[in-house]
């Protein structure tokens, strides 16, 4: 036993000596990583300046006009005041904020229980509602100050884990702010205590209270591109071209069995795995200051589970290629639908049927969105268990076709 224990370990630190000592390897498999997480962090770690995005809103006044009321409309205000931020500050650039409100014969209730569907998949970034006796809940606190009590407040939905739409609400609070101390300052009661009274809720999840930034959605999915790139052109290839240079012959007149060899050859492609989530998450958090926590049971598992799902895919495309080259196409065709419609970038919400089809196929998507759950950095879209099951039948199908398939000897 012992013996069987030294050759595997023996075999995968052959394996990953040799692929540390490939140039090729080291920067497809360590560099471009890195270089891919820089590169897109420096792009679009700033998101959100004026006039280079624009954010698709609701507004909900719930305030019935009354031409017979006494003081000013402040909802109305309020109203014409994000009216006026759907107008680009000048010519090619965005509009701050892209405005749906109910229209004159929509049942409000009904409307918002839409906007609310939009929001929770990403359509829209924020839900503004004017509750109904907001101008004189307002007025009320012009004149009493810290002494009025809190009734109605403006309530502000957002999706947590949605960088468009921590960003939007965070806007939003200052544009609040600016509103607060205009009209306080117009009647001499410009104090903090008597401020627009506001609270936000967050739709789709209760997670931590601290807004994500790109950089903390964005790492995990590298780590998880990292892994993919592994086992979509590493296993292949090493397996293809082994059988085609009659390497694995060689292994077969030794005692290692095929079962030892594969768990050699996996513990090597484990090994370089390992390096490159250290060596990413190194650079993420002291080079770009990503604050997302690995070190969580669920983050481990789905960490575990991926690495799994795609050395179940490595061997799948070796059963089906004949030739390294083949595997290697089969690989690139795979690699970037796998990569963009599993949502390691960027989120994949609002895409046609055709592709959503492809997204939810995808055991990525589920692995993305697992990962990033359980460390609290997106909502969940899916329950708990397909982010477990989906990948599971793929390591299953991919295994057992693999099992069938995978010709272990040239000619067979």
């Amino acid at each position: 036993m012992k013996n069987k224990c030294r050759m595997i370990f023996a075999l995968g630190k052959a394996q990953l000596t040799a692929n540390l000592r490939e140039k090729d390897s080291l920067f497809w498999f360590l560099a471009f990583p890195v270089f891919l997480l820089a590169i897109l962090t420096l792009i679009f770690g700033g998101i959100g300046r004026e006039g280079e995005i624009n954010f698709p809103i609701t507004l909900v006044n719930e305030e019935n006009a009354d031409t017979g009321a006494i003081g000013p409309d402040f909802a109305a205000i309020i109203t014409e005041i994000f009216v006026d931020l759907t107008i680009a500050p000048e010519e090619g650039k965005e509009p701050l904020f892209t405005l749906y409100r109910p229209a004159v014969d929509e049942e409000p209730a009904e409307f918002l229980r839409q906007e609310k569907e939009a929001l929770r998949y990403g359509r829209r970034k924020a839900i503004i509602v004017i509750p109904a006796g907001f101008n004189a809940e307002i007025l009320n606190r012009i004149i009493n100050g810290e002494a009025a009590p809190v009734k109605r407040m403006i309530r502000l939905y957002y999706q947590h884990g949605d960088i468009g739409s921590e960003i939007a609400t965070s806007i939003i609070g200052e544009i609040f702010t600016g509103i607060d101390r205009k009209i306080l300052a117009q009647a001499d009661r410009l104090d903090p205590q008597a401020m627009i009274p506001m609270e936000t809720a967050m739709v789709g999840t209760t997670a931590a209270d601290t807004p994500m930034r790109y950089i903390d959605f964005l790492l995990p999915g590298i780590i998880l591109m990292s892994f993919l790139t592994v086992g979509l052109f590493n296993v292949p290839l090493a397996i293809l071209f082994s059988r085609d240079m009659k390497v694995l012959r060689r292994y077969w007149v030794t005692p290692l069995s095929t079962a030892g060899y594969l768990s050699g050859f996996t513990l090597s492609q484990l090994m370089l795995c390992a390096i490159q989530f250290v060596l990413l998450l190194l650079v993420g958090r002291f080079v770009f200051g990503a604050a997302v926590d690995f070190i969580r049971a669920e983050s481990l598992l789905f960490l575990l589970l991926a690495f799994i799902t795609f050395i179940a895919f490595g061997f799948f495309i070796a059963a089906i290629a004949k030739r390294p080259n083949s595997g290697m196409a089969i690989a690139n065709m795979l690699n970037m639908p796998m990569m963009f419609l599993g949502g390691l970038f960027f989120p994949v919400d609002g895409l046609p049927l055709v592709l959503r089809v492809l997204v939810y196929m995808n055991p990525v998507t589920y692995l993305a969105e697992g990962l990033r759950v359980s460390m609290g950095v997106a909502p969940p879209r899916f329950p708990f268990y397909l982010t477990i099951l989906i990948p599971l039948l793929w390591i299953v199908f991919s295994l057992i076709w693999a099992g069938k398939r995978l010709h272990w000897d040239v000619g067979k």
